[in-house]
């Protein structure tokens, strides 16, 4: 059981702060005028995103609980896949659940389930409207590749509409003009069997620049709580391409896509699954604040249980459009519309027991956002806007939203409040589970045909500072209240258990993060969340909260980079999270800390690494019965 009365132990912590706060005017007194400006601080704090807004603005100005996860900080990690990458956003909740499922959530509801965090890649939209999660396994983004990861936690579905709860991730890749030439890598390793990469761009013409790349993984398996090897064992294949074009200086083409098939092991067979995708975006650009966007993509998958013959296919085409403009010198105004077409073909076995009935399903989603950003003084911005949307399940939903930011010097303190919705998946409305002693057809867990929206009042504070040009530190806090949230529960006088709207819930917490340049060849940066919730039916409803999600109460990350003489680096990453109570669902986790550590050669575009991940503990279980192994590999790379 959690112990969660045990003292998070952060004294370290607080004596390392203290003693770089002691160091911090030392540092900047010894180093050069030059030296302070080629530090990434100011890099890191001027970067400039797109989730809160839609719009080109500096991390350090936005409204918004946001973290930047940069190529260079996932390169340092010795991260091998996108959920390890996100293990640096100290505001994300990660945990592995076998080699090739991870559960992702920020500020709760953390399950194999969790569907409250709406992901993209380059903008393509990655959860899938089956259960209205993401299925981790099948987004193997190229990391050499990716320029930044922008992380919201709090809700975003004013812009980015449903789904968009507890938080958004936008995986950003490289613009093909930063990934010329050759790049190829080969890693092989006890957990990570081997891992190789292939990447090459070019040019066509003077105004336009390609890559195409492909890459190649095995991951062995785990371990069950008993020691014994878990059937889990993962490998997949992925190619792909991307061209950018800008025919002028006003309007800008890109055109990529990916192509991936691998399987997952089970006791019974290999289970397999495979995908493609294609993605075009226009942009037009006519002043510095007045822009036009429009982006088409097609999405498909299908993947296979080896164990139940059951599978899911899904096809997805979905249009974005956007403009933003200027209206005079202290107003900016943004609007869009989109459309998503989904069909899904979910079937499951008669011996899978469960199912989903119909079978067939088209998802037709149509959306339209406005948002209008005020200037209100000198120091002083306003934005307000809304989402509507239309869905299969529910018809028409809102999401309004009012955010303030006060900007003075290198700080910035702001305010939000926010309405979002998760919207129904084909699982709480067209699931099913049959009674083995009852007739063909009788269910005894039926989908929720009246099941509703669930619905996020959210409010938020937040302060972001850079106190020098060697540190920069922010703090987020809020308080949620959802409401009509999941339930199941049995149906007054029968055996029958039906998904209903029956619980509710409060969370709050708060948010730290910070940058800390102590050297010029020594960075670290990190965080910790603090979590806590309260969950239960509603009045007349009787329902076990703990199917809704299991949350550490705290987390601490800390990341060292270190440049070390001769060309070499020695990187560390540290993780302590809380542990899990034991649910009807989910084993007991006990608290842990780990810390994975690279030591490389780097030298004119050659790199020698060798990563140790997990290292505290010969194994250490995140969620469940799995227990994750420690694990070392070796990887050689090179850039021409």
């Amino acid at each position: 059981m959690r112990n969660e009365n045990k003292p998070v132990r952060l004294r370290p912590v607080l004596t390392l702060l203290f003693l770089l706060a002691a160091f911090n005017g030392y540092t900047q007194a010894v180093l050069s005028p030059k030296e302070l400006k080629s530090l990434p601080i100011e890099d890191l704090i001027n970067v400039e995103i797109t989730l809160v807004s839609r719009s080109p603005e500096k991390l350090s100005e936005a409204a918004s609980a946001i973290q930047v996860i940069t190529n260079e900080d996932i390169r340092r990690s010795g991260a091998t896949n996108v959920a390890e990458a996100l293990r640096l956003a100290p505001n994300l909740q990660v945990a592995q659940l076998s080699a090739s499922v991870w559960i992702i959530s920020a500020r709760g509801f953390n399950n194999v389930f969790a569907n409250k965090l709406l992901v993209m890649i380059d903008g393509r939209t990655v959860y899938t409207p089956l259960y209205g999660g993401v299925l981790w396994e099948q987004q193997n983004v190229l990391l050499e590749d990716v320029e930044r990861i922008e992380v919201v936690s709090g809700p975003g579905g004013t812009l980015w509409g449903a789904n968009a709860v507890n938080g958004i991730i936008n995986i950003v890749t490289k613009n093909t003009s930063a990934t010329q030439g050759l790049y190829a890598s080969v890693a092989a390793g006890t957990s990570v069997k081997d891992n190789a990469a292939l990447r090459y761009g070019g040019k066509i013409g003077s105004k336009a620049n390609f890559k195409i790349y492909g890459q190649h993984f095995d991951r062995d398996k785990t371990e069950l709580s008993n020691g014994t090897k878990n059937q889990d064992a993962w490998r997949l294949t992925q190619a792909g391409f991307r061209t950018d074009w800008r025919p002028s200086a006003k309007d800008a083409f890109t055109l990529q896509g990916d192509y991936y098939d691998g399987t997952r092991k089970t006791p019974v067979a290999n289970s397999p699954l495979n995908g493609q995708n294609i993605l075009s975006r226009w942009t037009r650009t006519f002043t510095e604040n007045s822009e036009l966007a429009l982006q088409v993509y097609f999405d498909r998958y299908y993947r296979k249980d080896a164990q139940t013959a059951s599978y899911d296919k899904m096809n997805t085409v979905d249009a974005d459009f956007q403009h933003r403009f200027g209206l005079g010198k202290k107003q900016s105004f943004v609007w869009g519309a989109g459309y998503r077409y989904v069909k899904d073909d979910a079937f499951f076995s008669n011996t899978a027991g469960a199912g989903i009935v119909p079978r067939f399903k088209r998802l037709d989603l149509f959306t339209a956002f406005v948002q209008d950003e005020f200037q209100l003084t000198n120091n002083l911005r306003l934005a307000a806007g809304t989402k509507f949307l239309h869905n299969e399940y529910t018809g028409w939903e809102w999401q309004p939203s009012v955010r303030m930011a006060w900007v003075k010097s290198r700080s910035t303190l702001w305010a939000a409040a926010s309405r979002a919705v998760r919207t129904p998946s084909r699982f709480d409305v067209d699931y099913y589970l049959p009674m083995t002693l009852q007739p063909p057809n009788v269910p005894s867990v039926a989908g929720g045909p009246n099941f509703v929206s669930e619905k996020l009042y959210a409010y938020e504070l937040g302060y972001r500072i850079q106190p020098n040009l060697l540190s920069s530190f922010s703090v987020a806090t809020f308080y949620n209240e959802y409401r009509d949230v999941y339930s199941v529960e049995a149906k007054p006088g029968t055996l029958t258990y039906q998904i209903q709207n029956g619980s509710s819930a409060k969370s709050w917490g708060a948010e730290l993060s910070g940058n800390y340049q102590v050297h010029k060849n020594w960075r670290l940066r990190g965080g910790y969340t603090f979590f806590a919730k309260e969950i239960g039916p509603k009045p007349g409803h009787n329902f076990n909260p703990e199917y809704l999600g299991n949350d550490v109460r705290n987390q601490a990350l800390l990341q060292s980079i270190l440049n070390l003489p001769k060309h070499f680096q020695f990187d560390v990453t540290a993780r302590y999270l809380d542990g899990l109570a034991k649910t009807f669902a989910t084993a007991d986790v006990p608290a842990y800390w780990t810390f994975d550590a690279r030591l490389a050669y780097a030298y004119k575009g050659f790199e020698l690494a060798v990563v140790g991940q997990n290292l505290a503990k010969e194994n250490h279980a995140e969620f469940g019965t799995i227990n994750l192994p420690r694990s070392v590999y070796a990887k050689i790379s090179a850039r021409f």
